[in-house]
């Protein structure tokens, strides 16, 4: 669907031409040209959006060098087909709106857990599979490899769940997931170039946020360049998109981090204060759902716009979220 808007006909400006396998291999600051690693170079560009995930390129050319590690934890992903696992007597979790867990104890700071997400209508049950590294280290493996043996998938689990060890018995396309630990960036743009979604802030799993802010990533793209916000400058707009996103997707990102050994930093579980094993490494810097929930992203590019004009801005908002609102750990929006 996303790409059919782009590509269509319908609308202001000349359709988008989608060219496929040229990945970048540097960019010209002086000319605002991509080269690719064919050894092609694009036209001068007024705007360049380096969203080539993990791995990327683009990343590089704008000064980021990324200080990172392994996480202590592995993650195996294997896909288990709904019909399959219904025709063997297994229970139905498809039926289950909700992402389902399984954890050793994730309070306690343990490695080991579950992760299932139904996908595909419910035909699909996607598992994600978290143990110790040191049962099971993947960081010099990657995705798209021959699949696992089921035998690795159930190894870090001798004392599972007999009805959890069944379905994941059945389990296909077993693939490793590479974890590691990226540091905050500094900046997500340079002149005409910025970063979107891994790009500029890769994360852990732990608070299934990733794509969440690769699309807020592309949102805030969308409003600073339409009518209303955009004042013809690019670097000025990716300046403000940097301050808007850099601050709220780091924010997630370490938040992330923490997830990794305590579900409690889980935004969810991160409210669930009456549990007697809860327990977060700072309550008042906790992130939870209202904070995610509440943001409005028109009012902190307002404000960040305001700013760099030298505006005023008499909004009731401070960074996208409205003043006075009390969060569940107790924090006040807009009081020191």
């Amino acid at each position: 669907m996303l790409k059919d808007c782009a590509l269509q006909e319908e609308g202001k400006g000349s359709p988008v031409k989608l060219v496929v396998n040229h990945p970048c291999r540097d960019i010209d600051f002086k000319t605002n040209q991509i080269i690719f690693k064919d050894g092609s170079i694009s036209p001068p560009c007024e705007l360049i959006v380096g969203a080539d995930g993990i791995r990327s390129a683009v990343r590089g050319t704008i000064g980021i060098q990324p200080k990172k590690q392994p996480s202590n934890q592995s993650c195996l992903h294997a896909n288990v087909s709904t019909e399959e696992a219904v025709k063997a007597g297994l229970v139905d979790y498809s039926q289950n709106s909700a992402l389902e867990y399984w954890g050793g104890g994730g309070q306690e700071g343990k490695w080991d857990k579950i992760v299932l997400s139904p996908c595909n209508g419910g035909r699909l049950l996607s598992y994600y599979c978290f143990f110790p590294r040191e049962i099971g280290d993947y960081v010099n493996q990657q995705w798209g490899g021959e699949d696992r043996p089921v035998e690795e998938l159930l190894a870090p689990y001798p004392d599972l769940d007999p009805h959890m060890k069944a379905h994941l018995a059945i389990g296909k396309d077993i693939q490793p997931w590479r974890l590691w630990i990226h540091d905050p960036y500094p900046n997500v743009n340079k002149g005409v170039v910025c970063l979107l979604g891994d790009a500029g802030h890769p994360m852990m799993p732990h608070q299934s946020q990733g794509a969440c802010m690769a699309i807020e990533d592309a949102a805030a793209l969308g409003i600073l360049f339409r009518k209303g916000y955009f004042d013809g400058n690019v670097e000025n707009a990716l300046a403000v998109y940097n301050d808007v996103r850099l601050p709220r997707a780091t924010r997630v990102q370490q938040a992330a981090a923490k997830a990794v050994y305590n579900i409690n930093e889980r935004i969810g579980f991160s409210n669930n204060t009456s549990i007697a094993t809860y327990k977060v490494e700072d309550e008042k810097a906790k992130l939870t759902i209202e904070e995610m929930n509440a943001y409005d992203m028109y009012k902190d590019i307002e404000q960040k716009l305001a700013a760099r004009r030298g505006e005023a801005f008499n909004e009731k908002f401070l960074n996208g979220l409205p003043i006075g609102l009390e969060l569940p750990n107790g924090v006040v929006i807009g009081r020191a």
